[in-house]
């Protein structure tokens, strides 16, 4: 069976896009420049690849797994473990889709009109960029959408063909040769290698930077960053010039993106590093979770852990709540969502929440205490975890196949994007103001809010009228 699923998503906030992107246009010397660097260091990386492809099929192939039920744990069902093999192939053949004369022009091009839909091209100041990290057979893009709610339109704006399986990705603002904010994305892969991508530029072919490179025998270079495929990474807001990076490899970096190089690194740990989040507010405190169960606080300015816990599975996700500094949550591959108050030895609460591994873990960015939870099972939840334990506020069996993936967006804390695995409809937006049990049940909790700004915005009034 070919692939077709949603690795990975994240939100871009409004205002952030530029609003007409450059699209980029290469001179045909360039174009040939840039197949023959493909070409060479695709046969180089060939001689040199050490990745362990194994481990990385167990991170992201679906997992068949119930009670009663035979495991087919070991099968590899999208044919991940020759997925660069193919994909190495069908780039060693690039020059076979290029063709170019004096003139500049393809001469299988013969259509020269310009496209009549030029206004979806503009991005408005309203609109949310959604960002998924896409594999159909043996493709891997990463597609840019557009999403306005006020208008109810989502469309996909560009794409970029990415050279290995996308595993992970974070958007960020830090351009180190541009001292304006820009609109960049992270990706981890199966590559050892993370790239930036700049998603103000249509039709690039290359990164805006890359973090990392594998030795090469005959330039003399010995490997910078990490050894295997990059499960997760995490920008810091803070220290906006830092990301640290968690791989197979069994390792964290932390990266200076002003020289592209990992300044710190942590471990090695016992297994595979599969989800970290920096602390919103703790600039130095980076929560790890490894597939040996042991969730890790690190304190990165002294290379020290502050505190860990044993999970009750193999780690899937870990997250901060951002409303209480001393709170985190993590999901196991297990099923189970577990709380933890990073001045105690145990969690205040665990809970078996799903059948399968919770791939997804969201909480809302408005609305306090509203938790959104997604498995492979392909089943929707959501929590309110106001108490000491958390109540099931709705569930719902999505039509997206093995759930991989969720976001919640950055300026309504009731929208939320769900990605999985099926081969007709693998992503969608979740509006959760459309639930009248979820609307009823947290509408007290964003009214507050609400009434805090209003009085604010008073304040401020009568303060200029003074």
């Amino acid at each position: 069976m070919e692939a077709n699923v949603i690795c990975c998503t994240t939100w871009v906030k409004k205002g952030v896009a530029a609003a007409v992107p450059e699209k980029v246009e290469l001179r045909p010397d360039e174009l040939e420049k840039i197949i023959k660097e493909t070409q060479d260091t695709l046969t180089l990386e060939g001689d040199d690849d050490d990745s362990d492809e194994e481990a990385v099929v167990s991170k992201v192939q679906p997992k068949t797994e119930s009670r009663g039920e035979p495991s087919t744990a070991g099968t590899d069902e999208y044919n991940f473990a020759d997925y660069d093999n193919e994909s190495g192939n069908m780039y060693c053949h690039i020059t076979n889709l290029a063709t170019i004369d004096g003139s500049g022009k393809d001469p299988l091009i013969t259509n020269d009109e310009e496209d009549s839909d030029k206004e979806d091209d503009i991005i408005k100041p309203d609109d949310n960029l959604v960002l998924f990290g896409h594999v159909e057979g043996n493709a891997s893009i990463l597609e840019v959408f557009v999403y306005n709610e006020r208008e109810g339109s989502f469309y996909c704006h560009h794409d970029i063909l990415l050279p290995s399986f996308p595993l992970c990705i974070e958007w960020l603002n830090y351009d180190p040769t541009n001292p304006k904010s820009s609109n960049l994305c992270a990706i981890g892969s199966m590559s050892p290698i993370i790239e930036v991508w700049d998603l103000d530029m249509i039709d690039c072919l290359e990164p805006a930077y890359k973090l990392g490179h594998k030795p090469n025998k005959l330039k003399k270079q010995k490997r910078i960053g990490h050894k295997d495929a990059v499960l997760d990474v995490s920008w810091n807001h803070n220290y906006t010039h830092v990301i640290a990076s968690g791989s197979v490899d069994r390792t964290v970096l932390l990266w200076d993106l002003d020289n592209g190089k990992p300044v710190n690194k942590l471990g090695p740990f016992n297994e595979k590093v599969q989800s970290l989040k920096w602390h919103p507010q703790e600039t130095h405190e980076l929560l790890i979770g490894c597939a040996d169960r042991v969730v890790k606080l690190y304190d990165c300015m002294n290379e020290v852990p502050i505190t860990n816990w044993e999970a009750l599975g193999e780690v899937e996700r870990v997250l901060w709540n951002h409303y209480n500094k001393n709170h985190c949550i993590i999901s196991t591959d297990n099923g189970y969502i577990e709380y933890f108050d990073i001045r105690k030895p145990k969690p205040l609460w665990q809970i078996k929440a799903h059948e399968k591994e919770v791939t997804g873990l969201s909480l809302s960015t408005t609305c306090p205490d509203l938790l959104v939870s997604c498995s492979n099972d392909g089943v929707i939840k959501v929590w309110d975890i106001d108490q000491k334990s958390p109540t099931l506020v709705w569930e719902q069996t999505s039509n997206l196949g093995a759930l991989q993936c969720l976001a919640a967006n950055p300026d309504n804390g009731f929208l939320f994007i769900v990605g999985g695995d099926n081969k007709e409809h693998n992503f969608k937006v979740l509006d959760l103001m459309e639930i009248p049990m979820v609307r009823e049940r947290f509408v007290k909790h964003v009214a507050p809010k609400k009434s805090a700004e209003s009085r604010r915005e008073e304040a401020m009034d009568v303060a200029e009228d003074t």
